[in-house]
């Protein structure tokens, strides 16, 4: 399985309103609950207003298109980074899943993933 590393640092928010946030960037992610409001996004594209703000992650996306009935995917990479002392954000989409890591982590999770057998483009 590939992974392909972002080439961009990312954010991780809270925001107040919806309005707040300017979807032409590359990457968004946005959660919603009864309590809060996050955002996942570029650094360069977090909204001005913010409750609170994590700065400094990095990711990766898994290569290809994942079918609902794949079973531990997402598992198996948390479970290599784990035995790294690396944690991690995961985030999805319909067709796949990302995998965040703060930017110190970044290289160290590439190397721990590339040395289980993942490909690291």
């Amino acid at each position: 399985m590939e992974l392909k590393r972002l080439p961009y640092e990312l954010t991780v928010c809270k925001l107040e309103s919806l309005a707040d946030i300017d979807l032409s960037g590359q990457l968004f992610f946005i959660g919603k609950t009864e309590d809060e409001l996050s955002l996942v996004c570029e650094t360069s594209a977090v909204p001005a207003r913010t409750v609170a703000r994590e700065d400094g992650w990095k990711g990766f996306r898994i290569q290809g298109t994942l079918d609902f009935s794949l079973v531990g995917i997402l598992s198996k990479i948390a479970a290599v980074l784990a035995q790294n002392a690396i944690g991690i954000f995961a985030v999805s989409t319909y067709d796949t899943d990302y995998i965040l890591v703060k930017a110190e982590d970044f290289e160290p999770a590439a190397d721990a993933l590339a040395a289980a057998g993942y490909g690291i483009v």
